[in-house]
């Protein structure tokens, strides 16, 4: 089992740049896929981006390819979303989620959530 907990979110302007942090507890942190999902107001939750738990393969939506880094220091059980160029659009709650399954975009193949935060974009 994988506790997770995200931190970052805020409110920032059209442009700007954040990052996310997602701590994790347990033994298996550090040999988990980890993936970062996005949910905005009244659309389903969507996938932003993972990486294996090496940190070498990483995998993006469409929508945030070029924008968006996601890594992870095992030694600090911590995976990070770099957000950069953000877009109104971008605006949602972001989820940190653990997967000790071998893909990386699907949903249900995660079965460790954190509670969210918020990324609030403005024009």
């Amino acid at each position: 089992q994988v506790q997770l907990v995200e931190s970052g979110g805020g409110l920032v302007q059209a442009g700007d740049s954040l990052t996310l942090s997602c701590v994790g507890t347990g033994r298996r942190f550090s040999r988990s896929v980890m993936g970062w999902f996005r949910q905005a107001s009244g659309k389903e939750r969507e996938f932003v981006a993972a990486l294996s738990w090496t940190g070498v393969h990483t995998y993006y939506g469409d929508s945030v390819k070029g924008r968006f880094t996601i890594s992870r220091d095992n030694a600090k059980n911590t995976v990070y979303l770099q957000m950069n160029s953000l877009k109104p659009e971008d605006t949602a709650v972001y989820y940190c989620a653990a997967s000790q399954g071998e893909t990386y975009t699907i949903e249900s193949d995660y079965n460790n959530w954190g509670q969210g935060t918020q990324v609030t974009v403005s024009e």
